[in-house]
């Protein structure tokens, strides 16, 4: 008997064999090993951080190692996108429809804003006291949200951060909408350490924002930490037996950025803010290798929308508030040892409605529900290496507060302007002349689309009293003295007077663009 012998250069190395093997295997059944295996999901959502800050896009890496280390760790979304501001990405992800279908492409603070109110036609409203006020507008209470999906599959479900999805009525906070605990602030941009929204458009003071399971909470601290902490104490109780879906939506690096507790002598108060949030990432991160659930738990680290300057979205061109690409690309991390290559990337488009129908299938939840999904499941797309089965997202339609915008293949209608995204990912030349097929035809189908909006309705329901303590229509009856102290001394230091004209928060945007000054607030 003979043996053929092979030099050590002519083995085929342990990785080769494995590729090999994997191209063997068709990617439904590798997706098939993930769908259904119910594990724990932890998604940290940043807030106004720009595509180019962390440092894996190009960002000081000093200000994001632990992003960074989470990037190598997992997979990098290259071509993720969100909504073009915070609360229609929230809902977008909440329920895995469009934001417009929801209204929720329309903010619960603009419907206190004459500028915005503009654009529908609509004048601020006056409560029978003649008092001006806010119509309250929230996520429809009737849309299914991935936390009452999950937590009707068995899984516990938290939310520890920013809601932005309605600040009012007990059905719109976050426990009315499927989650079985709540920490955190319900409005767009609390003050990081007072814990009071600036403004409650149309009136100009502040409102207290800080609670825990929907009742009023005092603490001390610096909200980035405090949310963090919240998500270390509860995955630290959580047990093997019941998977969780803990979602920690950091307020970090939205305005008002006013005092940072810790950098600021070596950074400016933004990039001190955003080593805060970085120090949050890997504390909640750490505890979820620390109490044993690295290998069953599928951690993802985004960000909502762009950020405040082109500077902050490079190479792409645009800001928050616009449906440029530096608008509405992202980052995005995926990590889930074993399940994803440590180090990858992934070019395929996503959206973040397609978070729904993803996590709905690893969780062997029920897919089937009433109002159908703008979400594909991407789940052999991200553990399979599949294309993405995604070929248009609709950003914005018709009555929107921004431009109506499709993505569809390698075009993006914005308006009247035609961009070829692959050949011009920055969008720096409008080619609608050149292509006045493709323009017609994209026009078509928003025109189509937009169709499907329902109707706002009266919005006659207005919140009294214009001028809360405390956010949380049943808090607000029952206000505490601490909170009214607190407040009391909050609004003594804001201006008593405005200019014509002008007001504490930006005003709607007029076409593309939208020029945000200051910290964005």
């Amino acid at each position: 008997m003979t043996f053929q012998t092979h030099s050590r250069s002519s083995k085929p190395s342990l990785l080769a064999l494995v590729l090999l093997v994997l191209t063997l295997i068709p990617a439904s059944a590798i997706a098939a090993d993930v769908a259904g295996s119910r594990p724990n999901i932890v998604f940290l959502l940043s807030d106004d951080m720009g595509y180019a800050e962390p440092g894996f896009n190009g960002g000081n890496p000093e200000l994001t190692p632990q992003m960074d280390r989470l990037a190598r760790e997992g997979m990098q979304l290259r071509q993720f996108y969100a909504q073009p501001v915070c609360a229609p990405t929230r809902a977008s992800f909440l329920t895995g429809r469009y934001a417009f279908r929801t209204w929720s492409d329309w903010r619960s603070e603009d419907f206190g804003k004459p500028s915005y109110l503009a654009k529908l036609n609509l004048t601020l409203a006056k409560n029978e006291r003649g008092e001006e006020t806010r119509r309250i507008h929230a996520l429809d209470t009737e849309e299914r949200t991935i936390a009452e999906a999950l937590r009707d599959a068995g899984y516990f479900t938290a939310i520890t951060g920013k809601w932005h999805c309605g600040e009012w009525l007990p059905e719109h906070l976050p426990m009315g909408q499927g989650f079985l605990h709540q920490y955190g602030h319900y409005a767009w941009g609390i003050d990081y350490n007072n814990y009071t929204i600036p403004h409650n458009a149309p009136a100009r003071y502040a409102v207290f924002d800080w609670h825990r399971n929907q009742e009023p909470l005092f603490e001390q601290g610096y909200s980035t930490d405090l949310m963090a902490n919240e998500a270390v104490r509860l995955i630290a109780e959580q047990k093997s037996d019941r998977p969780f879906f803990i979602y920690v939506p950091f307020n970090a690096v939205h305005g008002p950025i006013e005092e940072v507790p810790r950098y600021t002598d070596q950074y400016s108060p933004r990039e001190a803010a955003l080593k805060c949030l970085d120090d949050a990432v890997g504390r909640v991160v750490a505890a979820v290798d620390q109490y044993g659930f690295r290998d069953n738990t599928l951690v993802i680290f985004g960000n909502d929308n762009g950020g405040l300057t082109d500077e902050m979205n490079r190479p792409w061109r645009g800001t928050k508030n616009t449906t440029y690409e530096g608008g509405v690309r992202v980052p995005f991390v995926f990590r889930w040892p074993g399940k994803v290559e440590a180090g990858s990337i992934n070019n395929e488009m996503m959206h973040i409605t397609d978070l729904f129908p993803t996590f709905v299938t690893l969780a062997g939840a029920e897919p089937d529900q009433e109002r159908p999904l703008d979400g594909i499941d991407m789940t052999e797309t991200l553990f399979a290496g599949a294309k993405s089965p995604r070929e248009e997202i609709i950003f914005e339609v018709t009555a929107s507060v921004r431009l109506p915008t499709i993505r569809s293949g390698r075009y993006k209608l914005m308006g009247d302007m035609l961009y070829d995204i692959e050949a011009d990912p920055g969008e720096r030349t409008d080619i609608a002349a050149e292509h006045p097929e493709v323009v017609k035809r994209l026009k078509a189908r928003l025109e189509k689309v937009s169709k499907e909006r329902p109707p706002l309705g009266e919005k006659t329901m207005l919140m009294d009293p214009p001028l809360p303590w405390v956010y949380g229509q049943k808090e607000n009856k029952n206000a505490p003295e601490w909170i009214k102290r607190h407040v009391e001394k909050v609004r003594e230091t804001q201006p008593k007077f405005w200019p014509p004209g002008e007001t504490p928060w930006p005003q709607a945007p007029e076409g593309a663009t939208i020029l945000y000054k200051g910290d964005g607030r």
